[in-house]
């Protein structure tokens, strides 16, 4: 984006915004000879007993390892969705600004938006599920600060065309948040790769999906090192706890685990898919860059109650645009995916012999 100042979107009260300071952030320099008596701590070691890393070095540094991103340029939440509260605040000003997506997508950011009383503007995907750009650009005005692109997309499983992204890039007045919370499972390149090149684009990505770390609740925010240093202003102080860095950390040295798991979801993903197509009610299987699958079938409501009687949870997704009687498939074990496959074939069976 051309002539990008970060000034001119950022809030007024976050500019002049001084930050919290914590008793980590004033001295930091850890060792076993020292004595701790700043922070209100219980002096009783037990693991979790003093303040975790407010800045996370520890699990940023071995992030920079695997995705060659200085830790500068990195910034660790809660979860994603804490990244994603953080961008809303720095950028949007309650009652005033607005923000877009792009429906279908990942419902939080409308969930988000309606929780700092932002604006949303939504500008339906295509028929391919690919961002409508000029609608996106004729779209927006002076106060629309955020555009969200969810890539590959939650619930439609595909990736958003390079050459769409860029002009979206180049083109679109504010801050360009591309959400990459299943990029592990794509054969796209991560937009990270240029994060040097556009001044106004934030990366998010996750450990809940191909890292296996739901749990813990950390997501993670890639910048330039002015965006990361606004979010700093408003983090909280201990946002990410002791055992989730630990945890994270200890998973992270496993890449060799990792990318066995990976792979071992695509095989199941093509294998999925292969199967779902046989099926007589399961009309269209959509091509997926995620670990799950979106699949259009006859009745929606009707076999998403089926699989529920017969044990098996799936998400009904018909109630989103273009996604009409939709049913979205997460990517299970061999046995969880023999199961549901041999439970759709089993209702293919019984309505085959009894259909009029």
């Amino acid at each position: 984006m051309r002539n990008f100042n970060i000034n001119n979107l950022v809030r007024e009260n976050i500019k002049t915004l001084k930050p919290y300071s914590s008793a980590r952030d004033e001295y930091d320099k850890w060792s076993s000879d020292m004595v701790f008596l700043d922070a209100n701590e219980n002096p009783f070691e037990n693991g979790v007993n003093r303040y975790p890393d407010p800045q996370q070095i520890v699990v940023k540094t071995k992030l920079s390892e695997i995705k060659n991103i200085p830790i500068e340029n990195m910034l660790l939440g809660n979860g994603s969705d804490e990244v994603l509260d953080l961008i809303f605040r720095v950028f949007c000003e309650p009652n005033n600004d607005n923000i877009m997506t792009l429906p279908p997508t990942y419902g939080m950011y409308e969930v988000l938006a309606q929780t700092n009383a932002i604006e949303v503007q939504k500008i339906q995907l295509d028929q391919s599920f690919q961002p409508r750009v000029q609608n996106i650009l004729d779209a927006a005005n002076p106060f629309t600060k955020l555009l969200f692109l969810c890539s590959p997309n939650n619930p439609t499983a595909n990736s958003f065309e390079a050459k769409i992204v860029e002009q979206l890039l180049h083109n679109f007045n504010g801050i360009v948040v591309i959400d990459e919370a299943y990029i592990d499972f794509s054969n796209a390149e991560s937009w990270l790769s240029r994060l040097d090149e556009f001044p106004n684009l934030i990366v998010t990505q996750t450990l809940s999906k191909a890292y296996g770390m739901a749990g813990i609740r950390l997501g993670i925010c890639y910048a330039s090192v002015g965006i990361i240093s606004m979010l700093n202003r408003i983090k909280p102080p201990y946002n990410v706890n002791e055992l989730s860095q630990q945890k994270a950390f200890e998973r992270l040295r496993n890449e060799s685990e990792i990318s066995q798991e990976i792979q071992g979801i695509l095989e199941q993903r093509d294998l999925l898919s292969n199967q779902l197509e046989t099926i007589d009610f399961i009309e269209k299987v959509y091509v997926s860059d995620a670990n799950f699958i979106l699949a259009k079938v006859d009745d929606a409501n009707k076999r998403y109650q089926q699989l529920i009687k017969k044990g098996i949870v799936v998400r009904n997704r018909t109630t989103q645009p273009l996604c009409k009687d939709c049913l979205r498939f997460t990517v299970g074990t061999i046995t969880e995916n023999e199961r549901l496959i041999n439970t759709i074939k089993d209702i293919q069976t019984w309505e085959r012999k009894y259909s009029l």
